[in-house]
């Protein structure tokens, strides 16, 4: 049997895929799509979840969510994704149409119609999942697992203790410092996360060899990957490295197979108040273990991810011909 996954998302280039790997997996079953406001807009990233849902065949229900933090004022990366979020991908406009239910009440629903069986995974701001639990606690009993895209403990590995490193401010990743509230909401909330933070997914990125992997793939190469990855690649944050890191992607790879990714408990605290450290996960490696609320990825396999990552692209290419 297929596993089961809700995917919280704000397309957003790693966004869309993440979404065609989800898809393209034969051992995962996409039951819905939730957005929230992120890298760009509500408006956007509601548009490029019904664009891309529509363009990789999912037979899918897309709900859109919150478009503002809890607390704050909304937080774009248009200078990584675009104004729209896509980048340089053009796809056809959707004919399908969202649910017209709140993406909150769709997380609650969906995982509530099938206890212990859906692995809810966000892979933007937090800002539904924290309105999720505030209206059904017991969110955390009935998921499979919660896993998400988030975070940072600092890329010295778990005797680091408390060090942290982001991608939007020094401290800060930027999912939750776009919705810091909302993320300390989620680790506090007495479930066990899956912290797949920006340590693990800049072991994830698409070099030129990832790439050749990719260049008989047809349509979804041309009118996704490449401009897709061309342009996430000329950003300011990626055009000095070695190919840009596919973030999104690791966090449904947990869910696909958790032996791709290694992990270690620990303690995160989300810092709100800090004039220079908003955002941050504190992770603590060392705290004692009665206090630990995460698992938190530290190691990426990377040759069997790129290798499932691939099959999945080339089985949705198949599709697309």
């Amino acid at each position: 049997m297929p596993k089961k996954l809700l995917i919280d998302c704000d397309p957003g280039i790693d966004d869309a895929l993440a979404l065609a790997f989800a898809h393209g997996r034969s051992e995962l079953d996409v039951v819905a799509v939730t957005t929230v406001g992120g890298n760009v807009p509500l408006e956007h990233t509601t548009a490029n979840a019904l664009d891309l849902a529509e363009y990789y065949g999912m037979d899918v229900p897309v709900s859109r969510g919150a478009g503002r933090p809890l607390a704050r004022s909304p937080h774009t990366a248009p200078e990584i994704h675009g104004a729209r979020g896509l980048g340089d991908i053009a796809l056809p406009g959707a004919g399908t149409c969202l649910t017209g239910r709140h993406a909150v009440d769709t997380i609650i629903d969906t995982v509530a119609a099938a206890p212990g069986e859906i692995s809810l995974v966000a892979i933007g701001p937090l800002t539904n999942v924290a309105l999720a639990l505030h209206k059904e606690p017991r969110l955390t009993e009935w998921v499979r697992e919660f896993v998400l895209m988030g975070g940072a403990y600092g890329g010295a590995g778990p005797s680091a203790g408390s060090t942290s490193s982001g991608n939007t401010t020094t401290m800060a990743e930027f999912n939750v410092y776009a919705d810091p509230e909302a993320a300390a909401v989620v680790f506090g909330a007495g479930w066990t996360p899956v912290m797949v933070g920006l340590d693990l997914t800049r072991q994830a990125r698409a070099t030129g060899s990832v790439r050749e992997r990719f260049t008989d793939l047809g349509r979804l190469e041309r009118e996704v990957l490449t401009p897709g990855l061309d342009f996430y690649g000329r950003s300011v944050q990626y055009r000095t490295q070695e190919g840009p890191p596919i973030h999104d992607a690791c966090a449904v790879a947990y869910v696909l197979d958790p032996s791709l990714i290694d992990t270690v408990p620990a303690r995160v605290d989300v810092e709100t108040r800090g004039e220079f450290t908003t955002g941050m996960t504190v992770t603590n490696f060392g705290a004692q273990p009665e206090t630990h609320n995460a698992l938190v990825a530290i190691d990426l396999h990377a040759e069997p991810f790129w290798d499932r990552v691939t099959e999945a692209y080339r089985t949705l290419a198949t599709t697309l011909r």
